[in-house]
């Protein structure tokens, strides 16, 4: 799919692209770190109608709604396409030295050079989780390297 980025002066920057039903959508970030998503009907596609706004964080949200469940698909799309890349699975579980503290505390790239892509709690995602994200017995870490990594993550979750 292809997406358009047009610099508005002024404004900030648009990204807009066609849906499947041939409709252009359009999401302007404004310089005000606020968002807005727009639809440009066929009969004047210079005419733009406001769908919704969105303050930074709600952007953010949705977008880890709406990433989430592509996150898996694609890591295990790149998988496929690089020989020796692997996802995996590591659970918290109760007896992890790691429940209640920060996940850079793991060290687990640096140590296993795999990486922690995304933490599972629940029915949320967090997608791309910084060093300060804490975890929590049950979060599950998405893992990508390769066998041996992913394995020396679960050794250093599980203790």
């Amino acid at each position: 799919m292809d997406v358009n980025e047009v610099l508005l002066p002024g404004v900030g920057l648009r990204y807009e692209f066609i849906n499947h039903e041939g409709d252009r959508i359009g999401v302007v970030a404004q310089r005000s770190g606020e968002f807005e998503l727009v639809v440009y009907p066929r009969e004047d596609p210079d005419e733009a109608h406001p769908v919704l706004r969105l303050t930074n964080e709600e952007a953010d949200a949705l977008a880890e709604i709406l990433g989430a469940p592509r996150i898996a698909e694609r890591f295990a799309d790149l998988t496929r396409e690089v020989p020796g890349l692997n996802a995996g699975r590591v659970e918290v579980g109760p007896g992890s030295p790691y429940s209640g503290r920060p996940l850079g505390e793991t060290r687990a790239r640096s140590r296993t050079g795999a990486s922690i892509v995304a933490v599972v709690r629940g029915e949320d995602v967090i997608a791309s989780p910084g060093p300060a994200q804490g975890l929590q017995v049950g979060d599950v870490l998405v893992v990508i390297g390769t066998r041996e990594g992913i394995a020396g993550v679960q050794r250093i979750v599980q203790g």
